[in-house]
């Protein structure tokens, strides 16, 4: 599902990813998203007012949804772009350092930088 040449984790850098696959990212203040794949122009479209962690994990999925050639926003689509984010966005060898120090998965969550939506499709995902 995840380019496996791609660093993972922490040193994933979307913007870079989305530039290697030929996508643009463009952002704007955006009214009804956080973020958008609009497929025809290859252009993922970011919400300029959120900070750039949010905006990293955005990007991550909507380049899920370019890479996977969704063309649409159905609920499988999104699914997919979760668990292919969260597999670029989450280092195995992060989860598990992390995994010895970090008492719940709230704070598991934090130490990896992602949202509980995608550490969840991470972990579904490897089930």
């Amino acid at each position: 599902m995840t380019n496996r040449k791609l660093p993972k984790g922490s040193a994933y850098d979307p913007w870079e990813h989305a530039d290697n696959l030929g996508v643009e990212v463009v952002t704007r203040p955006l009214r009804t998203a956080h973020g958008l794949w609009v497929a025809e122009h290859r252009t993922i479209l970011i919400h300029s007012r959120l900070r750039a962690g949010a905006q990293r994990l955005i990007l991550a999925h909507e380049i899920g949804h370019a890479d996977l050639a969704h063309p649409d926003d159905r609920p499988k689509h999104e699914r997919q772009a979760d668990e292919y984010a969260a597999h670029n966005l989450i280092c195995p060898i992060e989860l598990e350092a992390a995994y010895k120090w970090c008492p719940d998965e709230p704070a598991l969550i934090s130490e990896l930088g992602v949202t509980r939506r995608l550490f969840r499709a991470y972990v579904l995902s490897a089930a």
